[in-house]
């Protein structure tokens, strides 16, 4: 280990040497080059920008000179094994090996967490089973993220609460930037009208009808600031599902009732199994497929589309009730497919930009998600797991 340190060492010297010498050379070099510039000499200006690529040209030739790294001793570790080890010792995820009924730490953060420098005595007993997925420890809950490697394991223990912290803070700081953007929005028109209402009222002499026609501007513009505050306090404050047996048969034909009645010129067509029943929130699934059904149907107005169509789909296996719903719109571009979950985003002139985030959060309170399949067409899919079977609901009815 000498010999190559040693050899290193001589190598950094020399290369700090060249380093000194074309640095000082550069530096004298360009500020002949601005002293010529400023008094007009201009041979002396062409002599000192020549030297400084000169410079430069020999710098890039020293440069690549010691790229060549000396041979290493037998035995020594080399360069990609020490950057190695200084990379995983300053990883901030506590890394622990497990070796038999062995564990040891791998690296700071995991001999800051067991308060040891190699073995973790006693071992948590959850380290030892390979199906294990979370670990309670230094009162705080860790995820366990296992790779095998042979007959040992390597365990990265991600603080759970840390990670949950930190997409809350997310979360909330964009949801603080859409509202402050939002409301911004909402209140400099009504500032600015209401200043023209203040002059129309002071001259009311000129033009009688100027202050009646601000006013209504007004109540219009402060009307729309508060259904966007309602919006938002509907979509803060779901309460959890209230889970019932129900008929996805008899819930989408309604729908399908109110459908054909709001888009009489939109088809609608329904592909159920019949006797489908589910567990679920009936008020609150009926919410999340309105809200799809009609953002479907604004996607086709908006596209001009001259035969609107929306399919929707429902099925259950493996006890998952999946429901798709696809329109024959335009379909969702690619410059704004990454935001159409975000609250209040919306690109459709009458939107309010809720129907999807709230769908979706329906989803995620009954333990499934909403994702898009398809941008074009547009296909969204909604998945509920811990659905009933027919039967199960039949058994439920007799009870």
């Amino acid at each position: 280990m000498a010999p190559f340190i040693a050899g290193w060492r001589n190598m950094v010297s020399r290369r700090e040497g060249h380093a000194l010498l074309v640095g000082s050379g550069l530096g004298l070099s360009g500020m002949a080059a601005g002293m010529a510039g400023t008094h007009g000499l201009w041979l002396a200006l062409s002599g000192a920008l020549l030297l400084l690529v000169w410079l430069l040209a020999a710098n890039l030739l020293l440069a690549k000179q010691h790229l060549v790294v000396p041979a290493a001793t037998p035995g020594a570790p080399d360069e990609a094994q020490i950057a190695h080890h200084l990379l995983l010792d300053a990883s901030p995820t506590p890394l622990v090996l497990v070796a038999g009924r062995t564990v040891r730490t791998m690296n700071r953060a995991a001999r800051r967490l067991f308060a040891t420098d190699d073995r973790i005595l006693p071992p948590p007993t959850t380290l030892f089973d390979r199906d294990a997925t979370h670990l309670r420890h230094a009162g705080r809950n860790w995820r366990a993220d296992r790779v095998e490697v042979g007959n040992r394991s390597v365990v990265a223990l991600i603080d759970i609460e840390s990670e949950e912290r930190t997409a809350e803070a997310r979360a909330s700081a964009e949801m603080i930037q859409v509202l402050g953007h939002e409301m911004l929005n909402g209140l400099v028109p009504i500032v600015s009208l209401a200043e023209c209402g203040i002059a129309a009222a002071e001259a009311r002499d000129e033009d009688p009808a100027l202050l009646a026609e601000i006013l209504t501007t007004l109540a219009r513009r402060a009307e729309g600031l508060r259904r966007f505050t309602e919006a938002y306090r509907e979509l803060a404050r779901l309460p959890p599902p209230l889970r019932l047996i129900v008929s996805v048969e008899d819930m989408l034909n309604d729908l399908a009732r109110l459908f054909a009645s709001r888009w009489p010129g939109v088809g609608l067509s329904i592909d159920i199994e019949p006797g489908l029943c589910v567990e679920i929130d009936r008020d609150q699934m009926n919410q999340a497929c309105w809200a799809l059904l009609q953002n479907a149907v604004e996607a086709i107005e908006h596209g001009g589309v001259s035969c609107g169509q929306v399919d929707i789909w429902a099925s259950i296996a493996n006890d998952v009730l999946t429901i798709e719903v696809r329109d024959n719109g335009p379909g969702i571009p690619p410059d704004r497919r990454h935001g159409i979950f975000r609250p209040f985003y919306t690109s459709k002139p009458s939107g309010s930009g809720i129907g999807l985030s709230l769908a979706r959060q329906v989803m995620q309170a009954h333990g499934g998600t909403l994702t898009l399949i398809s941008p074009s067409p547009a296909i969204f899919r909604a998945w509920v797991p811990k659905a009933c079977t027919p039967s199960d609901s039949v058994f439920t009815d007799r009870i």
